[in-house]
Parts: C-alpha cells; structure tokens; sequence
C-alpha cells in the first residue's frame, strides 16, 4: 500500500508564484512559466517501490538535501522523511567529495547496512535517490533497480529543475532606461551606498 507522495514547489500561475518572483501581477509583460507532469515522479518512484517486497521508502532529494517527492509503504512508526533524505543527501556528497579526493572516479551508489535495514543512495543527476530497505532484502536487485530508474529521473529532474520565468519582451520604458544607465553607472552607484555604512 502506498502513502503520500509529496512534490515541491512546482511552478503556478497565482499571485502567490508571482510574488515569489517579484512579479506584480499587473505587469504588462507575458510570464512564461513552464508546468512538468507531476505524475512522471510519482510513476518512477512507484515502480522502484514495488520492484522488490523489502523497499520500505524511496525518497528523492536534490543535492543539498531538499526532499523534492517520496513514496512509503504503510509503516506503523513515522519517519521523518525530510531528515532522513538531508542526510543520505550529505553522506552521498561527502562520500563523492571523497572519491574526487582520492581520484577514484564517479560514485554511483552509497549503502549503509544496519541491523535492521539497509539505506541506499544513488545519484541521478542533479539529485540523490535513497532507497531504504528491510534486511532481507535482495541488494543485488536493488542496486540495478537504482542504476536502471536513475537516468530517468535524471531526466525529470532536467526538466523540472531547469524551470525558469522567461519575459517575451521588455516594456518599452525599460529599454529606453536601460540605454541611458551603463553598467558602471550603477556600479558606482552601488559603491556610494556601500561607502555610507
């Protein structure tokens, strides 16, 4: 059975993605915001969840360890998903900082064995999938389950992460405005401000 898939920020229309932006929404300029399929996550998280019994969590993270969507099998005890995606997000980053160090080449998967399961982390791309496991469970599947779902979430990622708001053209008064002032006018206009504190 799964539980609750979570997705992050996903990109809008409102007024509230617009102020995020700073974009008052009487600009006259057309926001060009891009939206993804939001169920491309939740269709590879599910397939690596289902891949084998022993899967417990799968949790997506980008590398600074903010968890982007995860997938649970009903658990009894909660789990602080959030935490424990951070983590796997530094231990695989310190573990990949280590293998550059010691020039050993890519990493490609991190496992850490306890008594009572395993944790898995993988990189796919911009971002760490960690799996986390029974005891029993069959490391040799879940290591290809990773290896194989990780270039496709490495394309969702891509996609979802490259979002950016484009403006079709700027508002006549700004061309104009941007025409009189050059760069070093308004570094030296910054360098006035910062010269008064």
């Amino acid at each position: 059975m799964l539980r609750g898939i979570q997705f992050k920020h996903l990109k809008c229309k409102t007024k509230k993605c617009l102020s995020k932006y700073k974009i008052k929404d009487t600009d006259k300029r057309a926001v060009d915001i891009k939206v993804i399929n939001v169920k491309a996550f939740d269709n590879v998280l599910s397939k690596i969840i289902k891949a084998e019994a022993g899967i417990r969590k799968v949790i997506l993270v980008d590398r600074t360890g903010l968890t982007i969507a995860h997938v649970s099998k009903f658990s009894y005890f909660p789990i602080d998903v959030d935490g424990v995606g951070a983590i796997a997000s530094a231990v695989f980053v310190a573990s990949e900082e280590q293998g550059v160090n010691l020039d050993l080449g890519d990493l490609d998967i991190v496992s850490s064995e306890f008594g009572k399961g395993k944790i898995f982390a993988a990189s796919c791309g911009k971002g760490i999938l960690c799996v986390i496991t029974d005891n029993d469970v069959n490391i040799g599947l879940v290591r290809l389950v990773l290896k194989r779902e990780a270039s496709e979430i490495e394309k969702l990622l891509n996609e979802f992460l490259s979002e950016k708001i484009q403006f079709s053209s700027p508002l006549p008064e700004e061309a104009a405005s941007a025409g009189n002032k050059s760069m070093d006018d308004n570094l030296e206009e910054a360098l006035k401000e910062l010269e008064k504190f």
